[in-house]
């Protein structure tokens, strides 16, 4: 799982090749902190087949609101410098996220 933040973001995701996992968490977001070690596993499990990375919002405000990251917890895939999909608070499950990943491993 690669930590990414405001300086790295671009290079690691927005111009990544292929699929990108971001988990955005946050420093105070309890639900963050419960989703982690399952996004971690996740990483785990799919690593070669999709890339995970992980922002502080918290430490990347400007960057979370460009975006569009509006309340956390937000997992996202991206391809080609664009979100193309996305679990958002409560649809952030372990299940949802995984079966998101499925999509486009």
């Amino acid at each position: 799982m690669l930590e990414v933040d405001k300086n790295t973001f671009e290079e690691e995701v927005l111009k990544a090749e292929g699929y990108v996992l971001v988990d955005f968490y946050g420093d105070g977001c309890e639900p963050c902190k419960a989703l982690m070690p399952h996004v971690h596993e996740l990483a785990e499990k799919y690593e070669g087949k999709m890339k995970f990375a992980a922002l502080n919002t918290t430490k990347a405000r400007r960057l979370a609101i460009g975006q569009k990251i509006m309340g956390l917890p937000v997992i996202a895939v991206y391809k080609g410098g664009e979100k193309v999909d996305e679990c958002v608070k409560d649809d952030a499950t372990v299940t949802n996220i995984e079966a998101m990943i499925q999509k486009y491993i």
